[in-house]
Parts: structure tokens; C-alpha cells; sequence
């Protein structure tokens, strides 16, 4: 995939996989996202990942097919007994996890050295 159409940085920090959307996350990229969960689903799977941070520092927004992949994401995470955390959350984001109660799933801390130290703390 070309570097310019991925939707995520990805990154690692021994145990976590960390996901950066590169852009708002709407339902216009659809086809993108269906590419994007297949890669990082291979990546959990493949290189024994055990925790996720979703690093939202480049975004103020995702629609509802990102949400589905979060729960996707979130619920292969916990088969593993892993832990999944959100960060950089804007007041736009935090909003629609909160309409939606997803809020009571996750850990939303304000930066990723946080998130890091939350999953250490875990």
C-alpha cells in the first residue's frame, strides 16, 4: 500500500502495537479501512502484539465504521488478555464514544506517554 493512502502509523513499544489515523476516520474511506483492519488484525496476530493504543493526535474525528473496527480490534485484544487504550482524544471524539457508551469500554488518557504508563501499570 502506498504511503500516502495508509490510514495508520503503526508503531511498537515491546508488547503494544500503537495506531495512528493519518486523517479523520469518516465513512468515505471505507475501502481503506477494510484494508487497514485486514493489516493490523495480520500484525496482532503474526507478531504476538498484546496491547493496543489507538493515538489519535492527528484526528478530530471517525464515523461509524471505525467504531466497529475499535470494537473488532478491542475484542481480539481482550481474547489475548490484552488491553486497549485510546489517547489524544479530541472533544469531538470523546463526544461520540460518550453518545454511544463506548467511553465505559476504554481507557482514554490525554497522551501517549500516559496511555504507555497506564499499560504498564496493568
Amino acid at each position: 500500500m502506498n504511503t500516502e493512502q495508509r490510514l495508520f502509523v503503526v508503531e511498537q513499544n515491546e508488547q503494544t502495537l500503537i495506531l495512528s489515523p493519518t486523517s479523520n476516520l469518516s465513512e468515505l474511506e471505507l475501502t481503506s479501512l477494510d484494508e487497514a483492519i485486514r493489516d493490523v488484525m495480520l500484525q496482532l496476530d503474526s507478531l504476538g502484539f498484546r496491547n493496543v493504543i489507538l493515538d489519535f493526535s492527528n484526528t478530530d474525528y471517525y464515523g461509524s465504521t471505525a467504531l466497529g473496527f475499535f470494537i473488532k480490534l478491542w475484542k481480539r485484544v481482550r481474547s489475548i488478555e490484552g488491553n486497549m487504550v485510546f489517547c489524544n482524544v479530541s472533544a469531538h471524539e470523546r463526544e461520540v464514544l460518550k453518545l454511544t457508551r463506548l467511553d465505559n469500554l476504554w481507557t482514554i488518557c490525554s497522551t501517549r506517554n500516559e496511555a504507555l504508563q497506564h499499560l504498564q501499570s496493568e
